[in-house]
């Protein structure tokens, strides 16, 4: 057994491991979320409210989890989540993912935060979805929509709910910024992690240059240390369904709107040409306060007409995805747990994280008396309290 096998016997071991690996303004940021944490706290405290009810003496030999979505079959019901920075916090953190996720035949989504170059991710792993963020005017999203068609994606993810910067106090008090900039308490956080410092961020710098945030706009963006250089956050708060109507006109691929909450905003999505969308509160780093993504699925499911619904957010266990595909969903992504695992171990850590939750996936669909994932529904569950 390898170390970080016997380590990380699940997903949220791997948070120890990454904080005691990474700057505490990396894993920060990471870890952190809005204000008091409260959206991110109920996402995985939604899953908690609901209890299964097994069957027995079915013969569950033949069981099998692996779900097709947009006409591609995955190996399991879960992919790994967009997440920006991840060069940052892993050497080449973006590559790392996409390899690891393409081994083991599960999506992985490039965050437009991502600082490798999505022409490379791709041609690392040719079915990675990318993720967006609309730029503030027309022929900026026109732009980038290209680049990300002319680079070889199939599914563009479109975020939604960004319309201003949220107050991420905790980035503040862990002296973390987009860019970073140069300060001695910085100096000393890497100085106090040198497996991070010489392994990760210095080796990068030596091997590839300063990073940039590379896939926002159509062109490169600012780089992620510096002093007197500021991230282009252009304001989004005009933003509206006439800029995804726009997108659908010119994407060819699969569309998905990321960041749905309420169910009207589901059926707008399909009116509007979506294929599909995720539901989701930004992890938590948007409004806080707003509800568990587990809590409003069950109506949004409902609402959505032939999309393929998605949803992310607290996820740590194989059960966890089993009660949401029970509830209306399609598919779930992993988020934080496969950053910390990129942080541990690279490609073999986020390997393992994988395989921890396909070997749980396995494990719960016998013992709660299911062969497929088309048997699941609200039948297998007891509602306890606070879900909607």
């Amino acid at each position: 057994m390898s170390t970080i096998a016997q380590r990380a016997l699940c997903l949220d071991d791997f948070e120890a491991l990454s904080r005691s690996r990474l700057p505490r303004p990396i894993f920060g940021y990471i870890s952190g979320a809005t204000e008091r944490n409260a959206a991110l706290e109920d996402s995985a405290k939604a899953y908690s409210e609901f209890h299964f009810l097994p069957r027995v003496l079915r013969d569950v030999s033949p069981r099998s989890f692996k779900r097709k979505v947009f006409g591609q079959e995955w190996s399991a019901p879960f992919g790994i989540a967009p997440m920006g920075m991840a060069a940052l916090v892993a050497y080449r953190g973006d590559v790392a993912l996409a390899l690891a996720a393409k081994a083991a035949n599960v999506p992985y989504i490039l965050s437009g935060s991502s600082l490798i170059r999505m022409e490379e991710v791709i041609a690392a792993n040719p079915d990675a979805w990318f993720q967006a963020y609309l730029p503030g005017n027309s022929s900026r999203v026109e732009a980038l929509v290209d680049r990300v068609a002319a680079a070889g994606f199939g599914t563009l993810l479109v975020t939604v709910d960004t319309a201003v910067l949220p107050s991420r106090e905790n980035n503040v008090r862990n002296g973390f910024s987009t860019p970073l900039k140069p300060s001695l308490r910085l100096a000393w956080d890497g100085m106090l992690h040198p497996r991070w410092t010489f392994g990760s961020f210095l080796y990068t710098w030596y091997k590839h240059g300063m990073p940039h945030f590379e896939n926002s706009f159509a062109e490169r963006g600012a780089p992620i240390l510096a002093s007197n250089v500021l991230r282009d956050f252009t304001a989004r708060d005009h933003l509206n369904w006439e800029h995804l109507a726009l997108i659908r006109k010119r994407w060819p691929g699969h569309l998905v709107v990321k960041g749905v909450m309420h169910p009207d905003d589901a059926r707008r999505a399909e009116a509007e040409g979506a294929d599909g969308i995720v539901v989701s509160n930004h992890g938590g780093r948007q409004l806080d306060g707003t509800a568990g993504t587990l809590r409003v699925l069950p109506e949004i499911a409902a609402a959505s007409g032939q999309m393929t619904v998605m949803l992310d957010g607290g996820i740590r266990r194989g059960t966890d995805v089993l009660k949401a595909l029970a509830l209306g969903a399609h598919f779930c992504f992993v988020g934080r747990p496969m950053l910390y695992a990129a942080s541990v171990a690279q490609e073999e850590g986020i390997s393992h994280a994988i395989g921890l939750m396909k070997g749980e996936l396995d494990r719960d669909m016998a013992l709660l008396g299911v062969n497929t994932l088309d048997e699941l529904g609200p039948q297998v569950l007891l509602r306890t309290s606070g879900v909607g």
